[in-house]
């Protein structure tokens, strides 16, 4: 047990981690550590083959992976875990096999996040880990749950969005803020679907904490615009983000005259079918893919750029958003989610309508034909908003405010959350909001 002068020490649980698309958590992770709370990095699963930014590399040391540990060594703890208390054990094995007739995720998996749980309680024994939080809330913060009920730390989670909205009813979302003792949300918008998605006595967990750029963009004063009608578009490349209708976008304004370049900067499983739609409109001399890439290329390539284009068709509020007005680089995205919390169409950027490739084409033509002194304004304006609104050191001073009021029990919602020894009913399973 810490006495009254050990700091704190929060452990944070991540389905993968360190990961490409995950530097936010890395940054959130050094801010919080800057407010003098200690913490212990938690993964179930491993992406260390992805992985090539040397913070991501150095992250990767301090991270305890479960699915990384020798089969008997799990086996140990596995067992040290039952045996401790046989009775909790069975409580929370149950709870898990109840948990699964609410989610798409099936009984036997939950049976593995009851064995994750029962590991990860030893490694919160062994290091002293007096509060848990999670980001996203899928298996991970099934098994902080868990591992809650089995005598483990509380738990809270941040909730990103749009799978979590998406998927609701089937990750038993509603039981999850029910049982944490609070919720981030990363927006406002986040968190009106949040109030959608439980009780009205449950809305005081619910915080807002956004995602923060560090002095990395902070401090980063201004490059000029390029001369060249260079864009970009980073990110994961898969059918939320919007690429292909980029990509016919970027032929109709080729066909019409018009000079430009694009970049798209990131990987993933969409991949092949940028490519063959690139192949087959004859555009590989003006549209190129970098895949991943580490966070100094992602600030160059923005920086190298007139401004970040993101056609998304789901999300939460891209960071990339945030780091791209940071640099004083104007933004074109979609009326959806977070973003228009951040994007203001004609001051920092444009914003359109998700799936519709004619209003993509035609911002992009302003954009083109937008001379240096408005790009510069929307730029300026941009970054004010991105340091106001997103100042990482602001952030976590808040999130780690919300840790100590846990430890301290002052936090008010606390006493709304069920024992963590106390059986969850069907009847609540059942009643998950659906959106």
């Amino acid at each position: 047990m810490h006495n009254s002068a050990t700091p704190m020490r929060v452990g944070y649980l991540v389905n993968q981690y360190p990961k490409v698309s995950h530097s936010f958590i890395r940054r959130e992770i050094a801010g919080i550590e800057n407010c003098g709370i200690e913490v212990r990095r938690f993964s179930i699963r491993s992406c260390e083959s992805e992985l090539i930014d040397p913070s991501d590399l150095q992250e990767l040391k301090k991270t305890c992976i479960l699915l990384t540990l020798p089969r008997l060594q799990l086996l140990g703890m596995l067992l040290w875990g039952l045996l401790r208390n046989p009775l909790a054990s069975l409580r929370t094995w149950w709870l898990a096999s109840q948990l699964s007739q609410a989610s798409d995720s099936g009984l036997v998996k939950h049976w593995i996040y009851f064995a994750e749980a029962c590991i990860l309680h030893r490694w919160c024994q062994q290091e002293g880990v007096d509060h848990l939080h999670v980001h996203f809330g899928t298996n991970s913060t099934s098994v902080a749950l868990l591992c809650h009920n089995l005598g483990g730390p509380t738990y809270s989670f941040t909730v990103h969005g749009p799978e979590e909205f998406d998927r609701a009813p089937g990750l038993y979302l509603d039981q999850k803020i029910t049982r944490a003792s609070f919720v981030v949300a990363i927006s406002s918008f986040g968190r009106s679907q949040l109030y959608r998605l439980c009780d009205y006595e449950q809305w005081s967990k619910i915080r807002l904490v956004r995602c923060g750029i560090d002095d990395l963009f902070l401090q980063q004063q201004p490059s000029p615009l390029p001369q060249e009608p260079h864009l970009v578009c980073v990110g994961r490349l898969c059918p939320q983000k919007g690429q292909l209708l980029l990509v016919d976008a970027i032929r109709q304004l080729r066909n019409q005259g018009f000079d430009l370049e694009l970049s798209f900067v990131g990987d993933g499983p969409l991949r092949p079918e940028i490519e063959a739609r690139i192949a087959a409109n004859d555009l590989q001399d003006i549209v190129s893919i970098t895949g991943w890439v580490d966070a100094n290329r992602v600030r160059r390539d923005l920086q190298a750029s007139r401004a970040l284009v993101l056609p998304s068709l789901a999300e939460g509020l891209p960071v990339v958003i945030m780091e791209s007005l940071g640099l004083g680089r104007p933004v074109l995205s979609t009326y959806i989610a977070g973003i228009p919390e951040l994007v203001k169409s004609g001051v920092n950027g444009w914003l359109i309508p998700a799936g519709d490739v004619e209003a993509l084409t035609e911002s992009l033509k302003e954009l083109l034909q937008a001379t240096p002194e408005q790009l510069r304004k929307m730029g300026a304006a941009g970054r004010i908003a991105a340091t106001t609104q997103h100042n990482i050191h602001t952030e976590t001073q808040l999130l780690a405010s919300l840790f100590r009021q846990v430890k301290g029990n002052r936090l008010d919602v606390i006493a709304s959350s069920p024992s963590p020894m106390g059986p969850i009913q069907p009847a609540q399973l059942k009643g998950s909001q659906a959106l």
